[in-house]
């Protein structure tokens, strides 16, 4: 057999190697965006419900008695949480969140002096650096939040940064979850609490839930024992909700992403292959008719 379709075969092995791994990695992806999912939406209810009360709270309280629901008019110093993955193999999902941190803050906030970024996954740490942002700080991130005690120290951080008036205004970048084929990398503002943001995270809600959380009929609210105290309590918990769920949304995109990615490899694997083995056969087969023709002539020269 001539050399060349030695190569050839070596290539198809190899590639037929390479798409075991994919394959396996997309099986792997799979079981991984269902549980996240289910995480995802699980908590959206609540997520939304505690914002939906917010954004009502607003409008029934003296805002100037809490530093968070502080605005100011003129945005000089941001941070940004920049949500992303650990592990590559996943497309563009890293990069296009960087991109859109980028392109949120020239749009929104040309004035800004200085833009902080914290991230959280060390892909996003990665791309920070890569594209010379301000990076601050970068906590380590588990492939799978348990549960939101894993983003506290962070929450920490902005609480005590946002009251010392160090940010105007605080985000968070991540991947919003809309469908296993959709997400879309979205830039949320979380800090200060303002009526004019009524934005939730995800966009999957049942009609029914959104008529049971509607808050309007409230009229007013009491607290108990005082209103300093409650908010005090609860706009932090309602901080570390929202960034909560922003890590969930972004790991359901995640493995999505990954999983459509490990898909689409396995396909050009396999298109690969069927191309190398069409080759190989031609190969093959003009070796097979170049040795027929030789037989032919020297039968023919001893004749």
């Amino acid at each position: 057999m001539p050399q060349g379709s030695n190569d050839i075969k070596r290539r198809i092995k190899s590639v037929k190697n390479t798409n075991k791994i994919t394959k396996a990695m997309e099986l792997v992806s799979a079981a991984k965006m269902r549980k996240a999912v289910a995480r995802v939406l699980s908590t959206r209810t609540y997520a939304d419900l505690t914002w939906e009360t917010i954004m009502h709270l607003v409008k029934k309280v003296d805002t100037t008695k809490h530093p968070f629901f502080r605005e100011e008019k003129d945005v000089k110093n941001v941070a940004i949480v920049l949500v992303s993955t650990n592990r590559g193999l996943c497309g563009s999902f890293n990069s296009q969140i960087a991109q859109k941190v980028i392109d949120s803050i020239k749009l929104h906030h040309p004035e800004v002096v200085k833009t902080d970024i914290i991230t959280f996954g060390s892909k996003g740490k990665d791309e920070a650096r890569r594209r010379k942002l301000n990076l601050i700080a970068d906590f380590p991130k588990n492939d799978i939040t348990d549960n939101s005690a894993d983003i506290h120290p962070i929450v920490s951080m902005l609480v005590k940064d946002f009251s010392q008036a160090k940010y105007d205004k605080v985000f968070v970048a991540y991947t919003d979850f809309m469908s296993s084929l959709k997400q879309l990398p979205h830039v949320k503002q979380l800090l200060p609490f303002s009526a004019t943001l009524d934005e939730r995270l995800g966009h999957i809600i049942h009609e029914k839930e959104a008529e049971k959380n509607n808050l309007e009929n409230i009229s007013e609210f009491k607290f108990e024992p005082s209103e300093e105290k409650v908010l005090d309590t609860f706009l932090p918990r309602l901080l570390e909700v929202q960034l909560y769920q922003a890590v969930l949304e972004s790991e359901a995109s995640e493995h999505s992403a990954r999983m459509f990615s490990m898909r689409n490899a396995s396909d050009a694997a396999t298109e690969m292959i069927d191309e190398l083995t069409l080759i190989y056969n031609q190969v093959r087969q003009a070796s097979i008719t170049a040795e027929i023709a030789e037989i032919s002539a020297g039968s023919a020269a001893l004749e």
